[in-house]
């Protein structure tokens, strides 16, 4: 009994390793994969781009042409207004890989960055010596700020839904308030699932 139940062992434990296996497939870091239909890392990059594209292409870069001075951009604030939780600090970074790559804007760090550089030139200015601390109150100012938000709707019929996204962005002088674009970006996915949750 206790050779036949050790043999049973023998042939039934590696058969359940093997039925639980994770497989991992490496893939290229760019490549566009939607398992859940849900907002994802290809979805924030292609927005992202769109959208810097287009501001980029508009005529309020006129105005520093015309000055042959580059403006400086800071990303502010993106809310979250859709059905689902999704990092807006990931889509706020590849905006700020957009704007920085083009070439085309300065760009100075967001709030959360500044706080930590001003605690670093705090500590400088006790702990380091004269030549080497950083200068308080030498920041470069933005001429403009980049807001916007993401919203989305969800029109579902059983296991089947149209998932709407609209992530909508404005460009602000920090100093008159004036808007001087606004831009919109809209993604569409049709999500057919096995069972009915969305």
């Amino acid at each position: 009994m206790v050779k036949g139940f050790t043999r049973f062992l023998w042939i039934a434990v590696p058969l359940m390793v093997v039925g639980c296996a994770t497989k991992v497939t490496r893939v290229q870091s760019d490549s566009t994969i939607d398992l859940s239909g849900r907002w994802n890392d290809a979805d924030s990059r292609m927005v992202a781009d769109a959208m810097i594209k287009d501001c980029l292409s508009q005529g309020w870069l006129n105005k520093w042409d015309t000055k042959n001075k580059q403006p400086t951009v800071v990303v502010g604030k993106i809310t979250n207004k859709s059905h689902e939780h999704l990092s807006t600090e990931t889509f706020a970074e590849d905006v700020e890989r957009a704007l920085l790559n083009s070439g085309r804007v300065g760009f100075v760090a967001g709030k959360a960055e500044r706080d930590q550089v001003r605690d670093e030139k705090d500590d400088q200015q006790s702990n380091s010596s004269a030549q080497t601390a950083s200068s308080l109150h030498e920041e470069t100012g933005a001429d403009l700020m980049m807001i916007g938000d993401v919203n989305s709707i969800v029109d579902q019929e059983g296991n089947k839904a149209v998932i709407y996204y609209q992530v909508s962005m404005k460009l602000v002088e920090v100093e008159s308030n004036r808007t001087v674009w606004i831009g919109e970006k809209k993604i569409k996915k049709y999500v057919e699932r096995s069972e009915a949750k969305f």
